[in-house]
């Protein structure tokens, strides 16, 4: 029944686009129809999860009696599956409602009902993927959710950026495809079967090991965003519109990182380099996405970038998991991998979070450019204070959600320094992670402080609105999920334990609880929320009385200061930049003031992406100049192509 009830979810998640594709082009009642259906589906979804989770069942597998070439369809669920189907269900909900705000029918007739149809698709081909239990399956399933994601991606299709952002994602995706073809291929060598995921292959030769750990990740790495593989992850967060990007950030990327996770655990006692490779990838997508992220002046760009770190953090943390299954340390992959497992559902709730935030922004404004924002604190109060919650929770500052989960990995690291173990060098990460974690704070304090304080620096900023309630109301309860999963982390532990349990079932994990003293954490964070709370309402007296008696303070020269008198994001963080300019490769056009009375001159500057700019699209580039010579296959006879077919078919034969 379980099964059957996921099956239904998904198939009405999938069709929740129909009622707004044959209403009309500026239809009301056709999106909120499909929302409806998306919402409802999503919360029999969420409930059937949580009472299989809650309930410890054993793992579900469902096949029909019907025997294809490429074997029986089957599905099957277990708790760490249930664990990433969690947040799918959840983000794509309420991205459905805050679409119906952000992205309204007759305000884009052109391609809302496209926008809809779309949505529920990739969300069902991402469902389908984490239920897959067939190599083939899966790959179908990859790629209907990857299709459908670019089309959720080139929305705006006629915007230049948006179509080279698509055919960057396209590329990316499809060489992510081929190399999970090689890989599901090698599976079905050394396995004897399609069936997915299985366990404890140490029979199967050590280069074959290897190749299979190398074009997982590879494939799975390339969707997950790591470094050097994220080339297509800025551009596509940039310019999709912004739920679609944080249905991309909080959950698509997670397949990515579904697929590590199962890869890890195939050779059941992983060889210690493969920890190793997980834990440096990890540190360097982390720290190089968070420099590239805090040099950036637009606010979409900045998140996206900012996803490559968060992905960085939990592949970190499954990196000191596979070394404790390398050297039968049970404490490290229960630390590891919960603290990986949290932060990715943590990452779920405060990215979505902050990507609608910044489309309220944009929504309010028009505007992304962090340098022409300023002083919407007062015009959009309720999104300042969101906001404030999410930048605080990327930030792993307690008593927010971040801080539980890195908290997590934070104390692998710290125990792989006890007993003489071989993989004490783990623990050079953590002065890695803590840099990490300060830079994440300066990037989010330039985010917030250029956005919110000061004065507005343009028009746009100065005539801002504040998002309406369908914005809102989603934004609000990721807030409360950020809070709750901060506050009382013991509630999410039992779950944690399950889904670890399922990655090792030959293993005995050590319950997180027994390992840190949560019922003492949460103590801590309501003291930090009840004091936070004082604080701000013995203020209100205080700041009531310094604006009834305003005070003329020294105006260090300037009699009449405005708008261009205040500090930029840019110039937050120059010295930074500055220090890191040999990674962030920024590049500025100073002003040229020359005689008496100079000509009107301005300050900009650029932060490009080193791979893509560098690397990437000259390669393609000249790969497409290369192919051209390959048109005159191109003839436009039928007669020709028929013999093309023919020749193929006589190959595939011989073959």
């Amino acid at each position: 029944m379980t099964m059957f009830l996921l099956i239904l979810a998904a198939l009405l998640i999938a069709g929740s686009g129909l009622p707004s594709l044959v209403s009309g082009r500026r239809s009301a009642r056709g999106p909120v129809l499909s929302m409806a259906i998306h919402v409802l589906a999503s919360a029999l979804g969420i409930a059937v999860l949580l009472r299989h989770d809650l309930a410890a069942a054993a793992p579900l597998h469902w096949a029909t009696t019907y025997r294809f070439p490429i074997g029986k369809p089957a599905l099957q669920l277990d708790d760490l599956s249930a664990w990433f189907l969690l947040p799918i269900f959840l983000i794509s909900a309420l991205g459905s409602v805050y679409g119906l705000g952000y992205w309204p029918q007759r305000r884009h007739p052109a391609d809302g009902r496209k926008l809809r149809l779309f949505w529920g698709i990739t969300t069902a081909g991402m469902i389908l993927v984490v239920l897959a239990a067939n190599s083939v399956e899966f790959l179908i399933a990859w790629e209907i959710m990857a299709m459908a994601g670019y089309f959720l991606l080139i929305t705006e299709d006629r915007r230049p950026q948006v179509q080279q952002a698509g055919w960057v994602y396209l590329i990316a995706t499809h060489i992510a495809t081929l190399c999970l073809i090689a890989f599901f291929v090698l599976l079905r060598v050394g396995s004897g079967s399609l069936n997915l995921w299985p366990t404890g292959l140490t029979h199967l030769p050590r280069a074959m090991l290897a190749a299979l750990f190398i074009l997982g990740l590879v494939g799975f790495g390339c969707k997950a965003g790591l470094v050097p593989l994220h080339v297509w992850l800025p551009g596509a967060h940039a310019n999709a519109p912004s739920h679609v990007s944080a249905l991309f950030s909080g959950v698509l990327l997670n397949m990515g990182v579904y697929g590590i996770v199962r890869v890890a655990a195939i050779a059941g006692h992983p060889p210690i380099w493969w920890g190793a490779v997980l834990l440096s990838c990890g540190m360097l997508s982390a720290f190089l996405g968070i420099v590239w992220a805090c040099a950036q002046r637009d606010c979409k760009r900045l998140l996206a970038y900012s996803s490559i770190e968060n992905i960085g953090i939990l592949m970190t943390g499954l990196g000191l998991a596979v070394l404790g299954l390398s050297l039968q340390h049970p404490l490290w992959v229960a630390l590891g991998l919960g603290g990986s497992l949290l932060h990715m559902f943590n990452h779920s709730l405060f990215k979505p979070l902050l990507f609608m935030g910044a489309g309220g922004i944009i929504h309010g404004t028009g505007a992304r450019d962090l340098e022409a924002l300023g002083g919407l604190a007062r015009r959009m109060p309720t999104l300042f204070w969101l906001m404030l919650v999410g930048a605080a929770s990327i930030s792993a500052l307690p008593p927010w959600n971040g801080f539980v989960s890195e908290l997590f990995i934070y104390l692998g690291l710290f125990k792989t320094l006890q007993g003489g173990t071989p993989a004490g060098w783990a623990a050079l990460a953590v002065p890695l992670l803590a840099m990490v974690g300060a830079l994440a704070m300066t990037t989010f304090i330039k985010f917030t402080a250029t956005s919110f304080a000061g004065q507005p620096r343009t028009a746009a900023a100065a005539n801002a609105h504040e998002p309406g309630s369908m914005m809102l109301a989603p934004m609000l309860l990721l807030a409360a999920g950020c809070a709750i999963v901060g506050i009382f982390p013991q509630l999410f532990t039992g779950l944690l334990d399950h889904a670890i349990r399922a990655w090792t079932p030959w293993n005995a994990p050590i319950p997180l609880e027994t390992i840190i003293p949560l019922g003492c954490f949460t103590a801590v964070a309501l003291a930090l929320f009840f004091a936070g709370g004082l604080i701000g309402v013995l203020a209100i007296p205080w700041r009531h009385a310094r604006i009834r008696n305003p005070g003329r303070t020294w105006g260090c020269g300037y009699v009449s200061p405005n708008q261009r008198m205040q500090y930029t994001g840019s110039s937050l963080t120059q010295a930074l930049t500055e220090m890191l300019r040999w990674l962030v490769w920024s590049t500025r056009r100073q002003p040229r003031i020359q005689g008496v009375f100079p000509q009107p001159s301005n300050y900009a500057s650029h932060t490009p992406d080193p791979l893509l700019e560098s690397v990437v699209q000259p390669a393609l580039h000249k790969a497409g100049n290369t192919l051209k010579s390959a048109r005159i296959f191109q003839s436009g006879t039928v007669q020709l192509y028929l013999l093309y077919v023919l020749l193929i078919v006589l190959v595939l034969l011989l073959v």
